[in-house]
């Protein structure tokens, strides 16, 4: 709203919002304008007789309206200027039945009404930052010689290896032709195979990365996990960077280097809006920002946390899952690391390949009394099993922002993991060409861009700092 900002008074301006709220007396009725560019609203005072009574009692909260008048200096706390009224325009009125009245409300209640949420205060600085956070991303792949690259939705082929994943199909589901086995043949669907929607760019993205030197991914993904907790959507977008001839040191340091940038760049870009969450939401919100641009992120393999996890239980921290090696952390004991031991971001080095991805690198092995190659790991102790190079960033408040990897570049390295899982490689014979003509070291992550704003805003729920969440049993809007 560039009037909030104009020193020029006495000129005629003309400005168009919805009402936050309208206060009236005898004399003077007092309008909060907003036009949702600002956390900030501008004050229109409309002088008795102006604007005729009955048209001002229509003017209710969440009404849109177009306001002509005089910017004056304001004699009011907290505002330069004013807009003193000479008439009104009504383009859209709210009656009383209006879902986002000034009264406090639940975000579960605003969630049913998320085509309404975002006129409110605190959804329109999610959003605000939300863009502000897309521009940040953008500006650094930019600036750091990265290319924008485009991975498809649709896909033949499962990242991840889950296997919960939204079919894409063409078929009548009415009728659907199978083999003497029961299985459904796709020879007469849309991409004559069973297709669905993408979880994740990077395996196309290590192809660009290949062939470009350093590329990075911003899109939309898509996962059909029945999860309904406060960090899981079933779609969300994902930043996913792929560069060559990096290693994990390297790799490392760039993660810290975009997070610390996305950061600082919320600090810089939205102050307003984030001294209204700090207020409203999380009253440590701004010294938490700021806090992770003072630190340095702690550098833990794995097997150093977990000794410290095992530390901590019998000094008496009761945790609801276990942490034993090898188990896969959950977010209680990210977040115990974060928040409680180091009190600072941790990068979690070097994790078990029991339930790591397949592409990632392993470290060197080294021989152990259960006959299993083990791994190098904290201080040069030899962990009890293989270990993955992978980089897991651990924010506090969030727990995993952040999951990252060396990917594995040799050919016969990799075809011998592939067959260790037993994996149907029937639909990534391209992936694997990557090793087979012209292969690098390269490197990798992805951040989740929801989990991102989580961080920034203080939100508490996943589902409040998308525009209109999609989540099991809920896709209205």
């Amino acid at each position: 709203m560039d009037v909030l900002k104009d020193t020029e008074y006495g000129k005629d301006v003309c400005v168009k919002g919805w009402v936050r709220t309208h206060r009236s007396s005898k004399a003077v009725d007092f309008i909060a304008l907003n036009d949702g560019s600002t956390i900030k609203n501008v004050q229109v005072v409309v002088d008795a007789g102006t604007v005729d009574e009955e048209t001002l009692k229509q003017i209710t909260t969440g009404a849109c309206i177009c306001v002509n008048g005089k910017l004056v200096e304001s004699p009011a706390q907290g505002q330069a200027s004013e807009i003193h009224c000479e008439n009104i325009e009504i383009y859209g009125l709210c009656g009383n039945d209006y879902p986002m009245q000034k009264k406090g409300q639940s975000f579960e209640q605003m969630r049913k009404n998320a085509h309404m949420r975002l006129r409110t205060n605190t959804f329109g600085a999610v959003m605000r930052i939300r863009h502000n956070m897309a521009m940040a991303i953008h500006t650094y792949f930019h600036e750091h010689g990265f290319f924008y690259f485009h991975t498809p939705l649709i896909t033949a082929s499962d990242c991840e290896g889950a296997g919960n994943m939204f079919q894409v199909t063409t078929k009548n589901l009415y009728d659907l032709k199978k083999d003497e086995n029961g299985s459904i043949i796709y020879d007469d669907d849309f991409f004559g195979e069973q297709t669905s929607l993408t979880v994740s760019g990077q395996l196309e993205g290590e192809l660009g990365a290949t062939a470009l030197g350093a590329i990075y991914t911003f899109g939309p993904t898509f996962r059909a996990e029945n999860s309904n907790t406060p960090r899981h959507l079933a779609e969300f977008w994902m930043v996913e960077p792929e560069v060559a001839f990096i290693d994990q040191e390297e790799l490392m340091d760039l993660e810290e280097d975009f997070i610390k940038y996305c950061v600082r760049w919320a600090l810089d870009n939205c102050r307003d809006d984030l001294e209204f969450l700090n207020k409203m939401i999380d009253k440590s919100l701004i010294e938490r920002l700021e806090g992770v641009l003072k630190e340095t992120f702690v550098r833990l393999p794995y097997t150093e946390g977990i000794n410290i996890l095992q530390q901590a239980i019998k000094d008496g921290h009761k945790f609801e899952f276990p942490c034993n090696w090898g188990d896969d952390l959950a977010s209680e004991h990210e977040r115990y690391l974060v928040e409680e031991h180091f009190k600072k971001p941790v990068i979690m080095t070097d994790y078990p390949r029991a339930f790591k991805s397949f592409y990632m690198k392993q470290n060197a092995g080294i021989s152990d009394p259960t006959g299993e190659a083990g791994s190098v790991g904290y201080k040069g102790a030899v962990a009890p099993g293989p270990t993955m190079q992978g980089t897991d960033v651990l924010f506090p408040q969030i727990g995993e922002i952040i999951g990252g990897s060396v990917r594995e570049e040799s050919y016969d390295k990799l075809m011998a993991e592939i067959k260790r899982r037993d994996m149907d490689m029937t639909h990534l014979w391209w992936y694997l060409d990557t090793r087979r003509w012209g292969s690098c070291p390269h490197a990798g992550f992805g951040l989740g861009f929801e989990r991102l704003i989580l961080f920034v805003t203080g939100m508490q729920n996943i589902r409040d700092v998308i525009p209109f969440p999609r989540t099991p049993k809920s896709a209205e809007f």
